[in-house]
């Protein structure tokens, strides 16, 4: 049997918001995939940018906007958001949002 390390974390235990800014934590990071969790706080944005890698957007908590190529995508607990590379997109947190972002090389 071959050794596996073991490599886990419990995400809402990682949910914590500054008073008016962002909070990002990585949560791994191999040669492939980068996951990262954001907190934003209310009223709080991230404006309009690209990524040169595919990403999803899983939502944790929250409520807010999420803009991908012009379209207006409702931010809430359970929204998956699935985006090419080079995809415009902005985000803006109507209420304390969390949400982790996955990039794929």
């Amino acid at each position: 049997m071959k050794n596996v390390a073991i490599n886990w974390k419990n995400i809402k235990n990682l949910i914590g918001y500054s008073e008016q800014g962002i909070v990002s934590k990585e949560i791994f990071k191999n040669g492939k995939v980068d996951a990262t969790l954001f907190c934003m706080a209310e009223d709080t944005a991230i404006s309009e940018h690209t990524s040169t890698k595919e990403g999803v957007v899983y939502v944790l908590e929250g409520k807010g906007i999420f803009t991908l190529e012009g379209e207006g995508i409702a931010m809430e607990p359970g929204v998956i958001i699935s985006m090419k590379n080079n995809a415009v997109h902005s985000i803006k947190a109507q209420k304390n949002t969390s949400f982790i972002l996955i990039l794929v090389k």
